[in-house]
C-alpha cells in the first residue's frame, strides 16, 4: 500500500506486487485549509486500510514511514495487526515518530537512532540493499558498463528524477574532471535532453569518457565500478555506500528538512564521505574531486572506513523480525 499515483507504483508494479493505493497527504507545516483537506485524504486512507486489513487478515505489516503509512498503521492497530517499522534516515520525521507508538518491533539503521525511539522496540538491523548488488564484482561490472579497467571512475547521480544543482556543477567543469577519470552519470529524466546535448558537444576523446544515462535500472555495475561517488545524502546512501565500500562527496538535498545532512554527517564522521552543501557545490566540485583523485591513498583509507560500516545481512534482519511477528499472529489465531 502507499500513495495513490506515488513512485511507490510504478515500482511496486515493476516488481509484480499487487499495490493498493490510498489517499493520504501530510499535516505538518501546512496551512490551516490545506492541513484540513489532507486530515480528509488521511480518513479515507483509513477507511479503505480498514476495509483491506479485514479482507487480507495479514498476519504482518511492514511500513517505512511517509504519512501514507499513518492511516495503515492505524488500521493495522485497530485490527490487532503486529507492525514492523523500519526507519531507513537516522533521524525520524513526524510519520515515524507517531508510527512508532503503534509498532510492535522498529528496525533501525543505525544505533544512534535509538534515542529518537522507544528503545525496548528497537532492534538495529542496518539499512537493506538489493539482492542482485551482492553479485556484482569491479571488472565485470566496468566491462557491462564499457569503462576502461585503468582509469578511475567517478559515479555521479541524484535518483530517478535527478538533482539540478549537482548535474549543473558537473556540467560547468565536464571536461576538467573527465580529463582525470571516466564519468558514469545518472542525470535523471528531468535534465536528460540537455545532458545528451552536452554529451554530444563533447571532443570525441572525451566524449568515450563520459557514460550518461537519465535512469540506470542496473545501478549496481555503478556502485561496484566506481571508485568515488558524488551524490544526495538520502537514507539509501546508509546502506549502498557501506556496502560497496565506495568513499562519496554527499550533497545533502537543502529542501529535505535536515534528514539528508545528519545523513552525510555520519557518514563524514566515520571517515567514508565528505559534505559539500548544495550552494557552494558549483565552486567546490572540481577542486574536492582533484584533491581525492590525485591522492590514492586517502581514497582507499575513505573506502575502508565505507566499508567498515556495511551490514550486509540487514535485509535477511529485517525478513527475521517480520516473520517472527507474523508467526506470533498465526500462533494466536490458532488458538
Amino acid at each position: 500500500m502507499g500513495g495513490a499515483g506515488g513512485i511507490e507504483q510504478e515500482l511496486a508494479e515493476r516488481a509484480g506486487l499487487r499495490f493498493y493505493g490510498i489517499p493520504a497527504g501530510g499535516l505538518h507545516g501546512l496551512a490551516p485549509v490545506q492541513a484540513a483537506r489532507n486530515l480528509t485524504k488521511l480518513s479515507r486512507g483509513w477507511v479503505q486500510a480498514y476495509r483491506l486489513g479485514r479482507r487480507e487478515r495479514p498476519a504482518a505489516v511492514f511500513m517505512t514511514g511517509g504519512y501514507a503509512s499513518v492511516p495503515v498503521a492505524l488500521a493495522a492497530r485497530m485490527l490487532r495487526m503486529p507492525i514492523l517499522l523500519y526507519l531507513p534516515d537516522i533521524e525520524p520525521g513526524q510519520a515515524v515518530r507517531f508510527i512508532a507508538r503503534l509498532a510492535t518491533r522498529i528496525g533501525v539503521t543505525v544505533e544512534e537512532s535509538r534515542v529518537y525511539l522507544p528503545d525496548r522496540k528497537v532492534v538495529v538491523t542496518g539499512y537493506p540493499v538489493r539482492a542482485e548488488f551482492h553479485q556484482r564484482e569491479p571488472g565485470e561490472a566496468r566491462e557491462a558498463l564499457g569503462l576502461s579497467a585503468d582509469a578511475p571512475v567517478v559515479l555521479v547521480f541524484g535518483g530517478s528524477r535527478g538533482a539540478r544543482s549537482i548535474n549543473e556543477s558537473l556540467d560547468e567543469v565536464l571536461e576538467q574532471i573527465l580529463e582525470m577519470a571516466q564519468i558514469v552519470h545518472v542525470s535523471g529524466t528531468l535534465d536528460w535532453p540537455r545532458v545528451a546535448e552536452r554529451r554530444e558537444r563533447l571532443a570525441a576523446p572525451l566524449r568515450s569518457r563520459y557514460h550518461a544515462f537519465p535512469y540506470l535500472h542496473e545501478i549496481g555495475n555503478a556502485f561496484a565500478a566506481a571508485d568515488l561517488a558524488v551524490c544526495r545524502a538520502g537514507a539509501s546512501t546508509l546502506g549502498e555506500l557501506p556496502f560497496f565500500g565506495l568513499p562519496a562527496v554527499l550533497v545533502p538535498y537543502p529542501h529535505a528538512w535536515r534528514y539528508q545532512r545528519v545523513n552525510a554527517d555520519w557518514l563524514a564522521k566515520r571517515g567514508g564521505a565528505l559534505r559539500v552543501n548544495d550552494e557552494v557545490l558549483s565552486d567546490e566540485l572540481l577542486p574536492t574531486l582533484r584533491r581525492l583523485l590525485g591522492d590514492r591513498e586517502r581514497l582507499a583509507a575513505m573506502a575502508r572506513q565505507m566499508e567498515a560500516l556495511a551490514r550486509p545481512d540487514a535485509a535477511s534482519r529485517l525478513a527475521e523480525e517480520l516473520l517472527a511477528l507474523a508467526s506470533d499472529t498465526r500462533e494466536g489465531r490458532r488458538r
